[in-house]
């Protein structure tokens, strides 16, 4: 690593804790090429591009049909600055690196590279991508446009160049262009136009219903409700690999199932992970037949409260509703059920940039004294005219932790004098109600891959597509571009403070609850993946293989 790189925030360590135990055998010393991985995922797919959609119900089965410009480094997957190149070749230029002002990066082209259809990939196709992802077109939605505020234009010279110019540099451009959900597409793809001669932008939509690209595996079926299979894609770019035959990824959204499905052999890992009481019945039941990999999760669970309906107007009602929230108590209860582990504000706990326990207290649904708190949201509650507030919680239809997070809050406003009426939907209705703005209030998550504050933190901005509350906050907007633009880790520590304040207390425009814990049981003959901090993140399979 680049020695300035510390004087950026992108370098700064984060102090995950990741473990890994088995009392398995040691792994064989070489890959072995074949057989079929077979997977169990907790959520239906929404649609499959990944440019629109932010659920693992839509990345575990489909990311391993595409490429990306460069991914995190599979075998260094805890690293938010270990980037390797994918589609381009050579080194992946950081901020900070000697010779680069931060403002122009060059990416140089792999030859011969074919999308599945047989297209041969070039340049165009990356820059094509990228200006869908950077600046769609009215009727078009990238959800992380947001991210990419820094971009002034991509252009390609030559069929085999890709320049990225910025128009200041940020320490969030390079996680932002790393980020998994970026699948690369041919511009044929995008540009192609409707039969019906009705959609102006048919090309830009048809990746939701169609896949192409260059991935480790070609598409084979979608059985919808039941399975993904994908096959080796015998062309893949990096050579030698996959390893696998193929893969199947079984839809299994209950819990129960998911686990019968890994005791029973029917599949070999859950990538999104489980609590720890079905982590122990596996390991009670399989003993040196499984192997279970830990790490702190990029990944905080949230309620959004719709600023358009009814009390929720009302900034004294949303900062009643955080105030109720006893975050320290449910921090070792929840985590003994749940995947969820710390009480932590806007930035992933353990970052530097991470507000201390003591700052945290200062900020109101933090305060080390819940019966003031409880006092406090009462009182806010009556001078606001909702002392007896009802409002619908949409939840979303997965168990964990969704289910549990709901019920600890629903008793927690309860305390309070609300009544709060839970309504669990399919993640693709509640995703849609808080697109669309027909909800009261609604769980919600901010799970990103890339464990870069500076891009993560975007989630809080009105002009975010993900910003589901359906706010307005120009003061937000102000704090984010200078947070970008300083180079200063002091600085950008000061300016997130601020615009952690204003998100969580002063506008209370969403309620945090708990960050995540990240448990991956699997079949001890699963090598070579690694868990990340994600679980976005090490989904391409092309570095797994099977030792049976």
């Amino acid at each position: 690593m680049n020695p300035k790189l510390t004087k950026s925030v992108v370098a700064l360590s984060l102090g995950s804790a990741v473990a890994l135990w088995s009392a398995a055998p040691a792994m064989a010393a070489e890959p072995k090429r074949g057989g079929v991985l077979n997977f169990v995922v907790g959520s239906k797919i929404p649609s499959y591009d990944g440019h629109a959609e932010s659920t693992f119900g839509m990345i575990h089965p489909i990311r391993p049909f595409y490429s990306l410009l460069y991914r995190v480094n599979p075998d260094n997957p805890q690293s938010p600055t270990d980037f390797v190149c994918d589609l381009c070749y050579g080194k992946v230029p950081l901020l900070g690196d000697e010779g680069s002002e931060g403002k122009r990066y060059t990416f140089n082209i792999r030859k011969n590279i074919k999308f599945h259809d047989g297209t041969p990939l070039t340049a165009h196709d990356v820059v094509a991508t990228f200006n869908k992802i950077v600046a769609p077109p009215e009727g078009v939605r990238s959800t992380r446009v947001a991210m990419f505020g820094m971009i002034d234009s991509v252009t390609a010279p030559d069929d085999y160049t890709v320049v990225f110019d910025l128009k200041y540099p940020s320490g969030a451009f390079v996680g932002a262009v790393g980020m998994p959900f970026n699948f690369v597409y041919a511009k044929k793809d995008l540009e192609r136009k409707d039969p019906a001669g009705k959609d102006p932008v048919y090309g830009y939509k048809w990746h939701q219903k169609n896949i192409n690209g260059t991935g480790a595996f070609s598409f084979v079926q979608h059985q919808p409700g039941a399975f993904v299979e994908g096959k080796r894609h015998e062309g893949y770019h990096h050579h030698g690999k996959p390893y696998l035959d193929g893969f199947k990824s079984i839809s299994a959204p209950k819990m129960a199932n998911r686990v019968q499905a890994i005791r029973g052999d029917r599949a070999a890992i859950e990538f999104r992970g489980f609590p720890p009481k079905q982590r122990d019945a596996l390991v009670n039941a399989l003993g040196d037949g499984i192997t279970v990999q830990t790490s702190d999760w990029n990944c905080g669970l949230l309620y959004t409260l719709n600023h358009q309906w009814g009390a929720f107007k009302d900034v004294r009602v949303r900062r009643a509703l955080n105030l109720a929230v006893d975050r320290w108590k449910a921090e070792k209860t929840l985590s003994q059920i749940a995947i969820v582990k710390t009480a932590a504000g806007i930035v992933f706990p353990s970052h530097p940039l991470a507000a201390s326990k003591e700052e945290l207290q200062q900020l109101e649904g933090f305060w080390p004294d819940i019966k003031k708190s409880q006092a406090a949201a009462k009182a806010l509650l009556k001078e606001a005219g909702h002392e007896k507030l009802k409002f619908t919680l949409n939840n979303r239809g997965v168990d964990q932790p969704y289910r549990y997070i709901a019920t600890w809050l629903i008793g927690e406003w309860k305390k309070v004098g609300v009544q709060v009426k839970q309504a669990v939907v399919p993640t693709s209705q509640w995703l849609g109600d808080m697109r669309g703005g027909t909800f009261e209030g609604s769980t919600d998550a901010n799970c990103q891959s890339i464990v870069n504050p500076l891009i993560d933190v975007s989630k809080y901005l009105g002009s975010a597509t993900s910003n589901r509350a359906q706010f307005e906050d120009p003061k937000l907007e102000e704090l984010y571009l200078a947070m970008n633009q300083s180079g200063d880790p002091a600085e950008q520590k000061r300016i997130m403070r601020e615009f952690e304040k204003i998100t969580i207390q002063d506008a209370a425009h969403e309620g945090l609850t708990l960050w995540w814990n990240k448990i991956n049981p699997h079949r001890t003959y699963v090598k070579g993946w690694k868990i990340a901090p994600s679980h976005y993140l090490n989904q391409h399979l092309d570095q797994v293989w099977l030792d049976k």
